[in-house]
């Protein structure tokens, strides 16, 4: 196998994850390749990826502030990147792009591998409606979801979620999300309130059934003031960082040609 060239485009970027978990498995696989994080200014896009295309690059990961705009670049979008409004993986074919969004599969991924079992068909109660959410609902739906509730400050946002899927995806009001906990077997958190630096969380779970599964997708800090709440009354947590990681895979099977594993070697070294 020759050289492969991989890496994630944002501004700002050198936060980003990605390098790290790609670069481990490229390790472990025994793969010859490099997967680097490069800074590309929102009015420097289609300069920036020419560039990758020059250099010879097989593909990339796109972040802030790139997900939509990168759709004009692309010679060809799948459905799924379609649907969910945002485009995270590239791959690079005969100098053309062709886009997809692996976001939904990493965060179905999550909860199947950390609440083994878990059914997707009772009550699921998302909080949020951004972009994060939408891959969220979308991915639920393409796992069984029946029955999925969303609530956000933002009335307008909730209203579009809603149009992924009328007949499964309905909206509340934000102040009526501790009373809709009751009955739920999934609650989510898609929003940012709970992160280092942001507003807290404000949520009284005590509607919510003690056999349902919470997941936070923050993941800084990795056991949020929800996930801490939710196991202190003996519901089943799930963590975010699961997502970051598995929705790195699909992109990696795309460019190197093996789906990677998650484990807790990774795990560690992502949250160190």
């Amino acid at each position: 196998m020759s050289f492969i060239k991989c890496g994630v485009i944002g501004h700002p970027i050198a936060h980003s994850k990605s390098p790290l978990i790609h670069n481990h498995w490229i390790k472990k696989h025994g793969l010859e390749g490099e997967y680097r994080a490069i800074d590309i200014g929102p009015d420097n896009l289609k300069r920036g990826v020419d560039r990758l295309i020059e250099e010879g690059y097989t593909g990339f990961n796109i972040t802030v502030p790139h997900k939509q705009a990168i759709f004009d670049l692309c010679s060809e979008v799948d459905e799924t990147a379609e649907h969910i409004g945002a485009v995270n993986t590239v791959l690079v074919r005969d100098g053309k792009l062709f886009g997809t969004n692996t976001d939904a599969y990493g965060f179905i991924e999550n909860l199947k591998q950390n609440a083994r079992g878990i059914d997707f068909g009772g009550k699921i109660f998302v909080l949020g409606a951004g972009g994060a959410a939408r891959a969220v609902v979308y991915g639920l739906i393409e796992a069984g979801a029946q029955s999925v509730v969303i609530t956000n400050r933002t009335v307008e946002k909730s209203w579009e979620l809603c149009t992924i899927n009328p007949n499964i995806v309905k909206y509340v009001e934000w102040d009526t999300r501790n009373a809709e906990l009751e009955g739920s077997a999934l609650l989510i958190n898609t929003t940012s309130l709970g992160m280092k630096g942001k507003p807290a969380l404000e949520i009284d779970l005590s509607a919510l059934p003690n056999t349902a599964v919470v997941n936070d997708i923050v993941y800084a800090p990795l056991m949020t003031d929800l996930l801490t709440q939710a196991q202190s009354r003996g519901n089943k947590v799930v963590t975010g960082i699961g997502m970051l990681l598995h929705q790195a895979r699909p992109a990696f099977e795309k460019w190197f040609g093996v789906l990677p594993n998650v484990d807790s070697e990774l795990e560690k070294k992502v949250l160190a």
